[in-house]
């Protein structure tokens, strides 16, 4: 069996920007970099399941800071409309040492990655993968991991060219969650904007240092480094920790727009619990 095993280690600095404010820094950086092949107009949808332990073990280590700090979920990208057993997801850690994000994932059908996290058993695997999925299942078992909250997003990307090619930056909008109906496949689930629906989330990723001109660019547009997590913030907004800030019904705000005009691409190809009607 060929791997499917994926890992990378990278810095990540965050900004919380309103959405018209990160449309022109998107577009500014258009003029250094290129649109990801993988990002369409408008964007793609990013769900994520976490798990945690009953006592919220790896919010409290985000929320204390640790240095080193674990993270289990399983993600889809794109709509969750007609997610089946068979749809690809990654099943990921994603862990913090000091100021390095490292993350390794493996790609299974959503049917598997339920098995291995949920049901906690042996999946088939290549030698390749076998380090990484024995953590996952020594996790879940250890830890009596749980699903916890699920998070969802509309992201736009754009990548480095040249000199720059380990840049990245992600503009994530709509940023919402749930603390039920876990199954990625639920019609109709209960969603609620986990941050406030005018505000993005900007993150630039790189694999060592950050471009003289991205520093240029934020510091010339007041930009200041934030540590929101889209976990963390899921976790606040359901009351599921005494930190809770937000509580937006997204049924009161019509759905941002999208971050336009586009980018060209590299190459042609509350306490209320609103029911969303749409995944995307």
């Amino acid at each position: 069996m060929a791997s499917r095993l994926h890992a990378f280690n990278r810095y990540e600095l965050k900004y919380l920007v309103p959405v018209e404010q990160a449309a022109r820094i998107r577009d500014e950086l258009g003029e250094r970099m290129d649109r990801d092949l993988h990002s369409p107009v408008g964007g793609y949808g990013v769900w994520s399941l976490y798990y945690d332990t009953p006592q919220l073990r790896f919010y409290w280590e985000k929320i204390e800071g640790l240095k080193f700090r674990r993270k289990l979920r399983i993600r889809h990208y794109g709509d969750l409309g007609g997610v089946t057993d068979e749809s690809s997801v990654c099943v990921e850690i994603k862990q913090r040492v000091n100021r390095v994000t490292q993350k390794r994932r493996i790609t299974l059908p959503y049917a598997t990655a339920r098995k291995l996290c949920d049901e906690r058993e042996m999946i088939e695997h290549s030698a390749k993968e076998n380090a990484f999925v024995n953590e996952v299942l020594e996790l879940v078992v250890r830890l009596n991991l749980q699903p916890t909250a699920i998070t969802g997003y509309q992201r736009e990307a754009l990548v480095g060219r040249d000199q720059d090619t380990g840049l990245r930056v992600t503009f994530d909008r709509r940023i919402r969650g749930r603390d039920r109906d876990f199954h990625f496949g639920t019609p109709n689930p209960e969603n609620r904007f986990t941050v406030p629906p005018h505000m993005a989330v900007m993150e630039i990723k790189v694999n060592e240092r950050t471009p003289y001109w991205i520093t240029d660019l934020a510091a010339k547009r007041n930009l200041n480094l934030v540590r929101v997590s889209k976990y963390v913030q899921s976790i606040e907004a359901f009351g599921l920790a005494p930190r809770s800030v937000f509580h937006v019904r997204e049924e009161d705000f019509l759905p941002a727009p999208a971050l336009t005009p586009t980018v060209p691409a590299q190459a042609s190809p509350t306490t209320h619990r609103p029911t969303e009607a749409s995944h995307s």
